[in-house]
């Protein structure tokens, strides 16, 4: 079938993207790939931008939202691409709100047989009980991992647990019970390159005159152990009418990158995610290239990508990806500073 996308021949650099050659003094670290560093793809390549390349195994990643915000959707997604990119590594999900369907993970595209789902007669409830299970995956991991926590807010404490309904308790116990986790197993997650990935739901900041209105619980731990902390928010409800019937298909999500220790923070993305399908990658990246100027020579509109083939769509996604992540490291370059401070 031929390709309602049309390329012409390069003519100069801006036309596809390409980073121009870091100035004299220009440190290029920040916008260039890492060698040091392996990411998990998100399933989304402006989110992978954002973060710098995607998630960073052997770091903590903090997922945050509201309700019906795709978090655990993102944290399937990060499961289905760490297989695909290391068949010989181990994933571990832990659905501590009871809340997962794994058959609609497997329809989404999750090997079911690659996640080990736990014990279903030994479930999470405590922070303590994580503590347990994650020391034990990262002492049977022996090459690349990830572990998805889903969700924080859900797990309890001994200490609570021991309370009667109604008994008045400081509610510190679990903040105090995280820190000391990641104190003990921050280190050796980095070294044996397990990525962990803490799903949060967002609260109310009760009372905040100022700063952040919403939070999550952990505690400052959390904040100060993840490398990155992702924050999203629905920002609209897409609906389409099929046969004079009206229907919501799917959402689209703003994802803000709080905190990036491996990459430039404070970066936003916006991305659609369609029920069943999970997130719209091309689409997002031929929106934001048109917002920021730069789809060149690329002739496609997102009616043009709802009605492509499979065969068509795969066959041009890698390379209008290619061009998103080349014409991001060129506008993120535009921002660095153009000397060094230090020799």
């Amino acid at each position: 079938m031929k390709s309602p996308i049309k390329t012409k021949a390069k003519s100069d650099a801006s036309a596809e993207g390409e980073i121009p050659p870091p100035q004299p003094g220009h440190n290029s670290y920040f916008v260039s790939a890492k060698p040091n560093i392996e990411f998990v793809k998100t399933g989304c390549t402006l989110l992978d931008c954002a973060l710098g390349g995607g998630w960073a195994l052997g770091r903590v990643a903090n997922v945050v939202g509201d309700k019906a915000t795709a978090k655990t959707a993102l944290a399937c997604e990060a499961l289905i691409n760490f297989a695909k990119q290391y068949p010989d590594g181990k994933a571990a999900y832990r659905d501590v709100e009871a809340a997962f369907d794994q058959d609609y993970a497997q329809a989404m595209g999750l090997k079911l047989d690659t996640v080990d789902f736990g014990d279903p007669d030994k479930l999470l409830v405590t922070v303590e009980d994580f503590a347990s299970d994650l020391e034990r995956f990262i002492g049977n991991c022996d090459g690349r991992g990830i572990y998805v926590l889903d969700s924080l807010d859900a797990l309890t404490t001994e200490d609570e647990l021991g309370r009667n309904y109604g008994d008045q308790g400081f509610g510190t116990a679990k903040a105090k019970l995280l820190s000391e986790v990641f104190r003990k197993l921050a280190r050796r997650l980095e070294q044996s390159k397990v990525l962990l990935v803490i799903v949060s739901q967002v609260r109310d900041n009760i009372g905040a005159m100022f700063g952040e209105k919403h939070k999550r619980s952990g505690g400052r731990a959390l904040d100060f152990y993840s490398s990155q902390i992702v924050w999203l928010a629905r920002t609209k409800t897409l609906d389409k009418s099929v046969n004079k019937i009206k229907r919501v298909y799917g959402i689209t999500v703003k994802a803000n990158v709080k905190k990036n220790k491996v990459g430039i923070p404070h970066r936003t993305c916006e991305f659609d995610f369609i029920f069943g399908y999970g997130i719209e990658d091309m689409e997002a990246s031929i929106s934001w290239l048109n917002d920021v100027g730069r789809l060149g020579d690329l002739k496609v509109g997102i009616g043009d990508i709802q009605t492509m083939d499979e065969a068509t769509y795969r066959g041009f996604e890698p390379h209008v990806n290619d061009i998103t992540r080349k014409v991001w490291a060129e506008v993120d370059t535009s921002f660095l500073p153009k000397r060094r401070k230090y020799d």
